[in-house]
């Protein structure tokens, strides 16, 4: 295709926009409602998923030792533990490290149970704190760990604990919510591209005079064809840009409150520079396919005089 044939198309499209003034209004307000209702409900599956993703990330195997292991044994052990293809830190807790843990953990309130407990009285036991790369290796891994004790004696380790049980029935509930939120999101899509497929549908059968008049006087079905490709890329645009900027602008003005608020300690929400862009340029490219895909299928309809 020429510059000057393709310019002429663009000059075309651009002008019908203008031209078809509340037919257009009608095909952005649907274009832009139907994406701003499909963009929020993708935020939030796209923040139950990374909250999902940070409360796997907290899983961690606990590994007391026996308090008769040597150090030799000890440091045995940790190198076999971290030599694990599924483990990515392994970190030593001592007695005195354990004992201070508990006492911040209860704070004030449960100072008095720990006096005394300093030194030789310390009754805690040595432990690794493990965190492995995919948390849904976490039972694989402790299955794993339990087994270094088979032919010692005495068994270095007494004890192996990741919250068996829970843990399970947390990643079944993320795993749930996961694929919830993304049919939500699915079925909301192919609702947004029904909706504004149809109001463009609407937009160029109000024109099919026209359209069938050119063809009658010779026009190419490329050339009737390329204008309305336009329009609808530019229909597309327009009503993509609207939620694309307000979800972001709301999204940055929701985590500002959070912070201000210091509740973000409660609610996990993805940092904005890793949301805002991937998600205005979803936006957009939805915006703009579904665009060219209505008018596409809508002008196909009365290219056959």
């Amino acid at each position: 295709m020429k510059i000057s044939t393709f310019t002429r198309h663009l000059r075309e499209g651009s002008k019908n926009v203008v031209r078809n003034g509340w037919m257009s209004f009608a095909s952005v307000s649907s274009i832009a409602i139907s994406l701003l209702i499909l963009g929020i409900f993708l935020l939030l599956a796209i923040n139950v998923n990374y909250m999902g993703q940070q409360i796997e990330k907290q899983v961690k195997i606990s590994v007391f030792l026996d308090v008769s292991i040597k150090e030799a044994q000890r440091t045995l052990l940790q190198q076999n533990i971290t030599s694990m293809p599924q483990v990515s830190k392994v970190t030593f807790v001592s007695k005195e490290e354990g004992l201070q843990i508990m006492r911040d953990k209860f704070g004030d309130s449960g100072k008095a149970y720990f006096e005394g407990l300093d030194g030789d009285n310390n009754p805690l036991n040595e432990a690794f704190n493990v965190e492995v790369t995919d948390p849904h290796d976490v039972p694989l891994v402790a299955t794993q760990i339990s087994a270094l004790n088979q032919g010692k004696s005495p068994q270095p380790i007494v004890k192996v604990t990741y919250g068996q049980g829970t843990v399970e029935k947390l990643f079944n509930a993320t795993r749930i919510v996961r694929n919830v939120g993304l049919g939500l999101v699915i079925c909301l899509g192919l609702t947004a591209m029904f909706l504004i497929s149809n109001t463009i549908k609407l937009t160029i059968m109000a024109r099919n005079r026209e359209i069938k008049i050119m063809k009658l006087v010779g026009a190419t079905n490329s050339f009737i064809r390329w204008p309305f490709f336009i329009e609808g890329a530019f229909l597309g645009f327009i009503g993509s840009v609207i939620p694309a900027v307000i979800l972001t602008f709301g999204y940055w003005k929701l985590l500002a409150w959070l912070q201000a608020s210091d509740s973000t300690g409660i609610l996990q929400f993805k940092p904005f520079d890793q949301v805002s862009i991937s998600l205005a340029i979803l936006l957009l490219l939805i915006g703009i396919v579904i665009g060219i895909w209505g008018s596409t299928i809508s002008v196909r309809k009365f290219l056959k005089v």
